[in-house]
């Protein structure tokens, strides 16, 4: 039986009463999904049916690309509301959840391979049965591989996209050959002084300083030469930008000429018609994002809405809306012809241009870097 007569199957009988509905009532966080997604997906209610899904992003703002291809589509098939609101994200987030009691929450929308490994130290995991996830078999094993490293015997999260923070340049003042030429020390030149932007993000931050100094970024052994080049960074720039949204006033209103960016915004502003160009340099930040089930969830009903994101149309339609690639294998999957154009897109299904976060490495020195690059912003 193929997946979409297996699901239409599955609706049948729910609407038969022929399985039993969960509770299913929670927060997702889809500002932009980046940084501000990190907020819960879903809260349930044990003792009720299956209602409603509440979806919320950081600060209330809710992604339309969510809201009319992945849950507008499930309300009308499932009866199942979904209704908007609010929730804190960032640093808020993660201590809120971390400290949270079991089975408080359903499912969190994560950022990195290193979150993944944070919520499996926190005790959150629980075991998911793909063959209740048959579009798992669509996803790229490269991604999948990524968190079975960390827990080898299951998995807790689906892998949902992917996309790189690269180096994205006013085509008006920086060449092609001069991004590929320079690469990531094009954002310490100070040959453009006064036109650098950079996100005010201590990972991203350190990333970049190890590219410019010629270093892994999964294994930094100068560190004094990483963090001078952060302050150059610093000095050189004109401000950092906080947000996507920021990011993207700067470039098309050229009040900078370079900065990294996200692979998605950068592609949103090529589609608006903005000679922007985008270039992942050697060892480039990539990364992805996962639906994580967490410990105490009605993990059957998770399955279902996870499986019923990950189906083609759902996926495909969200990551054309989102300009990040799916985490669907492009040789398995007619990606249709938008999501190949995407910067970051990898049409061999095996992502090997990109370099991921090492988590145990990125996640042991969060603490003392994140505490360093916050005095750095200050001038120190």
């Amino acid at each position: 039986m193929d997946n979409t007569k297996r699901y239409e199957r599955l609706l049948e009988r729910y609407r038969n009463g022929d399985l039993e509905r969960r509770s299913f009532l929670g927060l997702l966080g889809a500002a932009g999904l980046a940084y501000g997604v990190q907020t819960p997906f879903a809260r349930m209610a044990r003792a009720q049916d299956v209602t409603q899904v509440r979806f919320d992003g950081w600060g209330g703002v809710v992604s339309e690309a969510f809201r009319r291809h992945a849950f507008d589509p499930y309300t009308a098939a499932t009866g199942i509301d979904v209704v908007d609101g609010t929730f804190a994200g960032g640093d808020e987030y993660l201590a809120q959840v971390r400290s949270s009691r079991e089975g408080e929450y359903n499912i969190a929308h994560l950022s990195g391979v290193f979150d993944y490994a944070r919520y499996v130290n926190f005790g959150l995991d629980v075991e998911l049965n793909t063959d209740n996830i048959p579009n798992m078999e669509l996803v790229m094993d490269a991604l999948t591989a990524a968190y079975r490293r960390i827990t080898p015997d299951h998995l807790s999260a689906v892998p949902y996209n992917y996309g790189t923070t690269g180096l994205a340049y006013n085509r008006a003042h920086i060449s092609d050959e001069e991004i590929r030429e320079k690469g990531a020390a094009i954002l310490i030149d100070p040959a453009h002084e006064g036109r650098i932007g950079g996100w005010s993000d201590w990972r991203t931050r350190m990333w970049y300083a190890a590219l410019q100094t010629g270093q892994n970024p999964n294994d930094i052994e100068d560190m004094e030469a990483a963090w001078d080049a952060i302050r150059s960074h610093r000095d050189l720039a004109l401000k950092y930008w906080g947000s996507g949204a920021e990011l993207m006033s700067l470039l098309a209103e050229g009040e900078i000429h370079v900065t990294e960016g996200w692979s998605g915004r950068i592609a949103a502003l090529q589609e608006q018609g903005y000679d922007i160009g985008y270039y992942d340099p050697p060892n480039g930040f990539g990364w992805q994002e996962c639906l994580f089930v967490i410990k105490g969830s009605p993990v059957e009903a998770c399955e279902e809405l996870l499986n019923f994101m990950l189906a083609p149309e759902t996926s495909i339609a969200v990551a054309e809306g989102q300009n990040y690639p799916p985490a669907l294998d492009g040789t398995k999957v007619d990606l249709g012809e938008k999501i190949p154009t995407l910067p970051a897109y990898d049409p061999t299904g095996t992502l090997d241009a990109l370099t991921f976060a090492d988590p145990t490495y990125w996640n042991g020195n969060e603490a003392e870097w994140s505490e360093t690059f916050a005095r750095v912003q200050r001038g120190f």
